[in-house]
């Protein structure tokens, strides 16, 4: 496959292979029954998407996010100074946080929330603009006509919607739970949880933000005949059980999200998926962590630039947080606190760079090593694997490699992150809020 490789640099080389994968594998790996003109259509979308979100300086994002990191925590210090006694500060405690839990009328002001993500999925707005939809109806017993006040009869509809929900709720999903694009799942002011049945899915579509819910015990599905949209059915294979999958989807921002306990992966980001953020949620008990990029054989997914901040990997995980192929990913401001394995693997030369983490090694002496690459040392020694200010403790080591990082920022513009001290501050509210209206969250 040597002859497939393209340079970073050469964004458009990249976007050739994502559209002859595009074309090839949707059949094959994307749970499509039959490859009709609508999936076309939208496969043609996915690659245009793709090529304007694509960044061939992803250095600047990361600078960017570095240097809102720091913002965020001098106007933190500011603002305790300035409080009344006996009135404690805002708990929001990093950059994403700060823009929306400090306000008491977060209910009032949902899609202020869309003004908010970083990183690399920064531009996601979700349903911005558009109607706010309120779930009532907690069933999911149609698949093919899904009734109105379900889940699954608004993230078909088409145009953007921000989705909310009228109480708590448990949702057994009969099928994946298949997401339009300008769409946002805002779960605040109600525990919701998508659980003990099939997960969500986010394909070939672009501009969804998944918010303050609860996935866990997600199971593999049967697939058959579904609705994806108000106009469109079509017939689905069996789907593999992962909480949240994103197949080549386009700016998806994953945000305060408790996840534990799938059958197959919590998150997979796969065939050419960019611009993604995952932020400040909180896994635990489970083997396959985060999966980014699906196959060895896939080199189109050098196109995937994926944030991983302000998360808390927590109990009961064993590797793949996340496991990594081909593209760029930033890992900035997360607790390890518990792993089994390893915390981080990769193969197929990705460019990871892990700054301002806290790694808690586990007292296994054969699992201290943080890192663990799917290649031989004389191959991996080369890859652009750094780490910077991560704090590594209780024997944790972080195997870096000696490949160059192709940055067009001046050394002298170069953000440090925040220290991996700083992240159990940083991290302290990840997962699931309970905000209640008329008060910060």
């Amino acid at each position: 496959m040597e002859e497939l490789r393209c340079s970073r640099r050469r964004p458009g080389c990249l976007l050739l292979l994502a559209a002859a994968f595009l074309a090839a594998a949707a059949v094959s790996s994307a749970n499509i029954g039959e490859m009709d003109e609508h999936w076309q259509r939208r496969m043609e979308e996915a690659e245009e998407w793709a090529r304007k979100t694509y960044k061939p300086d992803p250095f600047n994002i990361t600078n960017s996010f570095n240097r809102a990191v720091h913002r965020s925590e001098s106007r933190r210090v500011l603002a305790a100074g300035k409080k009344k006694k006996g009135v404690g500060p805002c708990t929001a405690t990093n950059p994403i946080d700060r823009c929306w839990r400090c306000r008491k009328d977060w209910a009032t002001d949902r899609m202020r929330l869309a003004r908010c993500a970083k990183g690399f999925g920064q531009a996601t707005t979700g349903g911005l603009g558009g109607p706010i939809y309120v779930v009532t109806d907690p069933s999911d017993d149609d698949v093919v006509n899904p009734r109105p006040g379900t889940l699954r009869w608004g993230v078909i509809q088409t145009g953007p919607l921000w989705i909310t929900f009228a109480k708590s709720m448990i949702i057994r999903l009969t099928q994946e739970l298949l997401v339009a694009g300008d769409k946002t799942i805002d779960g605040r002011g109600a525990q919701v949880r998508i659980a003990n049945g099939a997960g969500v899915t986010v394909q070939l579509v672009r501009n969804v933000i998944i918010h303050n819910i609860h996935v866990h015990d997600v199971r593999q599905s049967p697939g058959g005949l579904m609705r994806d949209s108000p106009t469109h059915l079509g017939t689905r294979t069996k789907a593999d059980g992962d909480g949240i999958s994103l197949f080549g989807a386009t700016n998806v921002w994953i945000d305060h999200i408790s996840m534990s306990n799938c059958e197959d992966g919590l998150i997979d980001v796969v065939q050419s998926s960019t611009g993604i953020t995952i932020s400040n949620c909180h896994l635990t008990h489970h083997n396959d962590v985060m999966l980014f990029g699906a196959s060895d054989s896939y080199p189109q997914d050098q196109v995937m630039q994926i944030t991983v901040a302000f998360n808390h990997f927590g109990r009961g995980l064993v590797q793949r947080m996340p496991r990594c192929r081909w593209g760029f990913f930033h890992v900035v401001n997360n607790d390890y606190t518990h792993w089994l394995m390893y915390a981080i693997g990769g193969g197929d030369n990705p460019t990871i760079i892990s700054q301002g983490n806290r790694y808690i090694a586990p007292p296994n002496m054969a699992a201290k090593v943080i890192t663990k690459h799917y290649a031989e040392p004389g191959e991996w020694k080369n890859w652009v694997w750094h780490s910077e200010d991560d704090e590594l403790m209780n024997g944790a080591i972080f195997e870096i490699s000696g490949g160059a990082i192709p940055r067009n920022i001046n050394k002298d513009e170069w953000i440090k992150p925040k220290p991996g001290s700083y992240v159990k501050r940083l991290t302290r509210n990840a997962g699931t809020l309970h905000c209640r209206p008329g008060k910060p969250c």
